[in-house]
């Protein structure tokens, strides 16, 4: 990859070893992001060290939730500061301090909804013909100002679910097909600024954008090749890793692009968020082995 990516307002410059990574310690990137002190978080595929914390700098800081977690997958830190947790194969969303101290979980260890997938792997989407509430190997999740929790339940299943703060599920969308409102495994979830909930729909190819309420409002047409999850700026730019093309992108909140990079090498990336600097981490793979690593990409 160039050392400078992107277009316009939207370059940057890439430090593919911005992580200081302790010796003997392996990173296995699942997901990534960052507080409101530009602490950068990766929810790491590691028994011992499955959120490892660094500095804006790459410095590392310290790791908790040791022998917690059996698959991470997604990452999301609220207004609040709390960092929550999705373990893809537990079926299980927790809420911790920065700390590491649990405050919630939703959703109850090992259980999987009757949608007609049963297999434990990435393709269990493919056997899915039926919704089946919460949850069947959930995927993504964001917190919105009301503090309502939404999860993208997508690997097993082909839902959207909404509970609240205190974690009583209220309503879920979704079913199979490609038709307005069906999904292809639900990956990524967003609330913007103007209250929708937008649906990377990762083996569908698009984003989908819905009320809080399950109703379609708007299909970008724009070309994502495997949209996987979300990060949406206060300036309204939304951030995209198009996990099956390697592709990130930057798109506006009606869908139109801003800018693009990246390419085969680099498929299956798969987390992405943005520091107070406008500065962007990105989990993807690379020439370091097995696994993938935190990329930051420095706004020129």
């Amino acid at each position: 990859m160039s050392s400078v990516v992107g277009d316009g307002k939207y370059t940057y410059q890439v430090d593919q070893d911005w992580a200081q990574i302790p010796e003997g310690v392996e990173m296995r990137a699942a997901a990534v992001a960052v507080d409101s002190q530009d602490r950068v978080y990766c929810f790491n595929r590691s028994e011992e060290h499955p959120v490892m914390v660094f500095a804006a700098d790459g410095s590392y800081l310290h790791s908790w939730g040791a022998g917690q977690f059996e698959f991470p997958h997604a990452i999301y830190v609220d207004a609040n500061d709390y960092v929550w947790l999705v373990d893809r194969n537990r079926g299980q969303i927790m809420k911790f301090t920065t700390d590491g101290n649990l405050q919630q979980t939703i959703g109850t260890r090992g259980y999987r909804s009757d949608s007609g997938a049963l297999e434990l792997s990435s393709t269990a989407y493919t056997d899915v013909t039926r919704p089946g509430g919460p949850f069947n190997l959930p995927a993504g999740i964001c917190v919105a100002p009301s503090g309502d929790i939404f999860i993208a339940d997508g690997y097993g299943n082909c839902q959207v679910h909404r509970f609240s703060a205190e974690g009583e599920h209220l309503l879920s969308w979704g079913q199979p097909g490609t038709e307005p409102g069906g999904l292809t495994l639900p990956h990524g979830v967003w609330i913007d600024r103007r209250g929708r909930v937008l649906v990377a729909e990762r083996e569908g190819d698009r984003v989908q954008v819905f009320s809080q309420e399950g109703e379609v409002l708007d299909i970008w047409e724009t070309e994502l090749i495997g949209p996987a999850l979300f990060y949406v700026d206060d300036d309204d730019a939304v951030y995209i890793p198009e996990h099956n093309s390697g592709h990130t992108s930057i798109l506006t909140l009606d869908g139109d692009r801003l800018a693009r990079w990246g390419g085969p090498e680099l498929k299956t990336c798969h987390g992405i968020w943005v520091d107070s600097h406008k500065d962007l981490y990105v989990v993807q793979p690379g020439d370091w082995g097995p696994g993938r690593r935190i990329v930051k990409f420095q706004r020129a």
